[in-house]
Order: structure tokens, then C-alpha cells, then sequence
């Protein structure tokens, strides 16, 4: 065997062989071995962490149309925890695309609206700062940022954030309101749900297309969150990874939730995933070692392993939109 041969080639020689005496065609056969190596290792990993797992995992086929590969209690209402910054973030671009604000829009950095946790301002020490909506939306979704959702709610306050997406045709993902209007709790949704809001911003139906790529150039990020489904990859198979996680605690346990969309090298999306495990064990670890981190990493490499190929349809390609992300390259100032 040629030593360029890719592993999904092999997969799909290897099932040609176990089936020719079958009358089963080795196309239909390989196109087949993606979907189940998936939903197997998917299972595998659930069983051995435990817990309670929601999730939707979905691939394009030959036309170019979605086709769930894991239903997993899929509709299950659950807290996104920092997950729902994809959503905040999604309610503060439609104020964009409707000429509200632009990624220009400056606010102040107050002391006052400052939170620990993820993120990076908590670390400056001193505040004041006049910053963009450009900005804080880079690190809440980059890096998490806490304290970029109070500046997101002082632009987008909380009922509004729910109207927005109520408007956009998502029932259970929502913002939980406090007392104070321009603040909330990030609150709930479903897998479905968000799986929906990403093959949306992926084929750029879910705002302007620009808002879309700017969403997605800054979860596809190269310093953004790699513990999880994107760890054991290189750095140009992460760029072709959106991903955005979300880590706490409630009554049930621990929680510990990822979401994204895998793209072709050529930039078409082609899969999505929305997996939320909570009732989860090992309290205080937030890092790469909590075994539901470790299992989304294992999830994550079969899934890229295993990617259909890009539909090549005329009408395939006009609903799948390309989105390249620019390569990485090293810099060291000047």
C-alpha cells in the first residue's frame, strides 16, 4: 500500500473487500463506514465517562443535505453554559446587520462590570479601556471572555437578546434575565437548536454573509480552545474546526459541552456537532485531562477521520458556501 494513502481510503478498501460477496457496491460501502465509525466511537466514549449526554452530530451526503449520524437525546433542554455565546454573540451581529451598531461600536471597560473565571480583561489589573465591539466579541468567543457578555448586554439587553432569537426560530435557546436588564445568565438550549444555529452561520443564512464570516473566523481561531475535539489534530486541520466549549457545575455534577462545524481543506462545511454531557465527575477540572475533555478529542479525530467528501453538485455548492480561513504563519514581530 502506497504510504499517501489517506486512512479514509483504507477504511473504504477494507470494506470493499469484506463485502464484494455481497453484492454491496465499495462506494455504498465506504460511504457508509464514516457515519458508523462515528456513531461507534461516540458510544464507546459515553459509556466510559458516564454521565448524562445530549448530542447531535450530522454530515452532509452525496446532495450536499445534512443527515444525522448521533440523535442522542437531541432535544433535551440543558444549560449551554459558555456554549450560549454563540448565541449572545449571534443577537448582538443581527443588531449589526440591522445598522444598530457596527464592529466599530466603542465601549469602556469599567471595573465595575469585570468577571473572573475565562477569559483575559479580568487579567488586566486596570481598567478604562475604550474598547470595540470587534474586540470584545473576539474574546468572548475566542477565549471565552466572561466579562464581554455584560459588554455584549449593555448593547443587547437580555429580553432583547431573547426576542432576537426567538425571531430566528430557536424555541428553548435562551438567555436567563436578572434584575438588572443589560445583564443575564447565559441559560439554556438544545442540541438540535444549536445545531441549527451552525449549519446556519456555516451556509451564512443565519445573518449577512459577512457577520457569518466573522463569526466563523473567529471560532475557527488558532488560539482559541484546543483541549477538546480539536486537540489531537495539526494546526491546519484545526483551522478547518470551529469549535466553541462550555465548562460549570449544577446540581446534577459537572458539565462539560462542546460545539462546532468541520470543514473540507477547500473550506465547505460538512459536519456539525452539539454534544452536552452533564452529571459528569471530577469537580475543579477544567483542563484537558477531564476524561469527557479527553472523550471529545477521541470523538473529535474520528469525526475529522471521517468526513464525507465535499458534494460537487452545482446545487450542492450554491447551498454549501466556502468559508477559507487564512493558514497560520509563525511571526515574530518588526
Amino acid at each position: 500500500m502506497s504510504t499517501s494513502m489517506s486512512r479514509r481510503s483504507a477504511l473504504g478498501l477494507g470494506a470493499a473487500a469484506a463485502v464484494a460477496g455481497v453484492g454491496v457496491s465499495a462506494p455504498a460501502q465506504a460511504a457508509a463506514a464514516g457515519p458508523a465509525s462515528i456513531k461507534k466511537v461516540y458510544e464507546k466514549e459515553k459509556a466510559k465517562v458516564g454521565g448524562l449526554w445530549h448530542t447531535h452530530i450530522a454530515a452532509v451526503d452525496a446532495t450536499g443535505a445534512l443527515k444525522p449520524i448521533v440523535e442522542d437525546d437531541a432535544d433535551h433542554v440543558t444549560f449551554g453554559y459558555s456554549v450560549q455565546k454563540l448565541a449572545v454573540a449571534t443577537a448582538v451581529m443581527d443588531k449589526i446587520d440591522r445598522g444598530q451598531l457596527t464592529l466599530g461600536t466603542k465601549l469602556d471597560l469599567q471595573a465595575d462590570i469585570i468577571l473572573g473565571g475565562s477569559g483575559i480583561y479580568f487579567l488586566h489589573g486596570v481598567y478604562g479601556d475604550e474598547i470595540t465591539v470587534a474586540n470584545f466579541l473576539t474574546a468572548m468567543l475566542l477565549v471565552s471572555d466572561n466579562t464581554a457578555v455584560r459588554l455584549c448586554g449593555r448593547l443587547v439587553p437580555a429580553l432583547e437578546v431573547n426576542e432576537i432569537l426567538a425571531a430566528k426560530g430557536f424555541v428553548n435557546t435562551r438567555v436567563i434575565p436578572v434584575a438588572n436588564p443589560n445583564r443575564f445568565f447565559l441559560g439554556t438550549t438544545t442540541p438540535r437548536e444549536m445545531h441549527d444555529l451552525l449549519w446556519r452561520l456555516a451556509t451564512k443564512t443565519l445573518l449577512k454573509p459577512e457577520s457569518c464570516d466573522f463569526l466563523l473566523r473567529l471560532t475557527r481561531g488558532l488560539s482559541g480552545y484546543h483541549d477538546g475535539v480539536r486537540r489531537v489534530m495539526s494546526s491546519l486541520e484545526r483551522e478547518r474546526v470551529a469549535s466553541k466549549y462550555g465548562a460549570d457545575f449544577n446540581d446534577l455534577g459537572e458539565s462539560r459541552h462542546e460545539v462546532g462545524i468541520m470543514f473540507s481543506p477547500e473550506g465547505v462545511p460538512l459536519l456539525t456537532y452539539a454534544m452536552f454531557a452533564e452529571g459528569l465527575g471530577e469537580p475543579e477540572n477544567y483542563g484537558a485531562t477531564h476524561p469527557a475533555v479527553q472523550a471529545h478529542a477521541k470523538i473529535g479525530r474520528v469525526m475529522l477521520d471521517n468526513l464525507p467528501s465535499a458534494p460537487t453538485s452545482a446545487k450542492a455548492r450554491t447551498a454549501l458556501p466556502r468559508t477559507l480561513q487564512k493558514p497560520f504563519h509563525p511571526v515574530s514581530g518588526g
